[in-house]
């Protein structure tokens, strides 16, 4: 009994190699991701004056208004329809590759668009940009699946939330990152924009010379690649001592316990009366943490400030203001994540974000007759940054490493990727118009998308804090109708371990 308490307190210690692991492929990856969302804000005056500049070169004329702002939008989400792109690559590349492997394999998206960004202006097109941003979204839609699976299965249960909230964080640093950069003074101006735009290729190479050194998945190389040997080695060195054979026995019980399904492609996973529910909800959280505009706010910053009267020299630093308060509340989510649980963070999240955009939408109608109003919208805009950062930016990834198992996880991922790319595309591609077209009101859009989401996560998601993935699946059992049974054959039961029930679908 004492031999397993202290087993049990030993898997609570993050180890130098976990620690290191979840930072290098967090920076590698996740950062690039946040860096790009936000690296087109602040310099886009000079990057479309780039625009118009090479198209009267080319036709003795100035674009068109409309044109440019067509152009500019496609320019903005080209990134996330790559990252759609990259999301539907995600299932066969970890199968193929591992989660590691898909991880070095993905810097190729983000070292070539980074030399085609830096050299745009040089080439006199505007159209590599274009190009360079569907690759570099790529790499994104990629990195935003992998890096939370990776981590996911890296990491024992009761630090699988904290490590899955890490490549979220690094997300936060990165936009924080692009607009500090963005600062005019730095290279927000007309002669650093294209360096700026190409120095997202070194997080990519850092992570290609460190990540080899660290360990795969032990769930992906025992329960995919039959080979206990290296999973072992693996977990040993993420534990930080020999004894793991508890652990492996819980990856041999999932293993058998969803052996009869083999691995999931998206089409079987679809159909799957098992998973019903957890694959809404995947897509619930998905779309809600998408479509509730949190990328608006990065993506246009600089043109909601004005639009509430901030004045132009300030906004670049209301900006950065912005991105430090989502860095610090992201970083406090690493530490409540464990003690106060994913689903409460949700639901407070989405109601901060709610509550957030109503005010918005009367301050940005009311700043015309009260002087004091453009003080409001920042403030509005600051706590729905505070909401998003604590519940729908970083939960919704460690939710879906935890609610599918190792036969249904990548296919899961490739749901909930390609589900939040096409959200985060829409978003980026209509909000323009959306200002144009309805105004103050946008907002108001987003804070139905927040009502409607947190209304499903308290009537459906439940808590899966320090849970097994089979602890998981058998939450949904009752909801999803599947029967359980004992298996048929003998099963390496143990004192106080109900994981032993095989959970089955009729």
């Amino acid at each position: 009994m004492k031999q397993r308490f202290d087993q049990s307190k030993r898997t609570r210690r993050l180890t130098a190699v976990l620690g290191l692991a979840t930072l290098i492929s967090a920076f590698g990856s996740s950062f690039q991701y946040g860096y790009n969302v936000a690296a087109v804000n602040s310099p886009s005056p000079f990057i479309q004056l780039f625009y118009n500049a090479t198209y009267l070169e080319r036709y003795g004329r100035p674009m068109e208004e409309n044109f440019l702002t067509l152009l500019w939008s496609l320019s903005v989400s080209m990134y996330p329809l790559g990252g759609f792109l990259g999301s539907l690559m995600v299932a066969p590349l970890v199968n193929k590759l591992g989660r590691k492997g898909t991880l070095l394999f993905n810097n190729i998206f983000s070292i070539i668009p980074a030399v085609m960004m830096g050299v745009s202006e040089i080439a006199k097109s505007y159209e590599i940009i274009i190009l360079a941003r569907i690759l570099v979204g790529i790499c994104a839609g990629l990195s935003s699946n992998v890096v939370p699976m990776y981590l996911g299965e890296l990491s024992p249960k009761n630090l699988r939330g904290a490590t899955g909230i890490i490549p979220q964080l690094f997300i936060t640093i990165g936009i924080l990152s692009a607009q500090v950069l963005g600062i005019r003074k730095i290279l927000g101006n007309s002669t650093g924009w294209t360096i700026m735009l190409g120095l997202t290729g070194i997080p990519a190479l850092i992570e290609l010379l460190l990540l080899p050194f660290f360990p795969e998945s032990p769930r992906y190389m025992l329960i995919q690649r039959g080979d206990e040997k290296k999973a072992r080695k693996a977990l040993q060195r993420l534990r930080g001592w020999e004894d793991v054979d508890e652990e492996l026995w819980e990856m041999r019980l999932e293993d058998q316990s969803e052996r009869a399904e083999g691995r999931l492609s998206v089409l079987t996973l679809l159909s799957q009366h098992s998973l019903r529910w957890q694959l809404v909800s995947i897509i619930i959280m998905n779309m809600g943490q998408q479509l509730s505009g949190v990328n608006a706010i990065y993506y246009y910053a600089d043109s909601i400030y004005a639009s509430a009267g901030v004045n132009e020299k300030d906004i670049q630093y209301v900006t950065v203001g912005t991105g430090s308060v989502n860095v610090l509340m992201t970083i406090a989510a690493v530490f409540i994540v464990e003690a106060l649980g994913r689903r409460l963070l949700l639901l407070i999240g989405f109601g901060i974000c709610c509550g957030a955009c109503v005010l918005l939408t009367i301050a940005l109608n009311l700043q015309e007759n009260v002087s004091w109003m453009p003080y409001i919208s920042i403030a509005c805009v600051i706590t729905y940054v505070i909401g998003h950062a604590i519940g729908p930016s970083p939960i919704p990834y460690v939710m879906t490493t935890e609610m599918f198992r190792q036969s249904s996880r990548p296919a899961a991922f490739m749901v909930a990727g390609s589900v939040h790319w096409l959200s985060n595309f829409t978003v980026g591609l209509v909000f323009p118009f959306l200002e144009r077209g309805l105004g103050p009101y946008s907002f108001i859009i987003f804070s139905i998308v927040c009502l409607a989401t947190l209304v499903y996560i308290w009537l459906v998601v439940p808590e899966t804090k320090s849970k097994t993935f089979l602890e998981v699946s058998q939450m949904f059992t009752k909801r999803n109708n599947v029967a359980i049974k004992l298996g048929d054959g003998d099963w390496p039961l143990k004192e106080g371990k109900e994981d032993a029930i095989r959970v089955s679908a009729f």
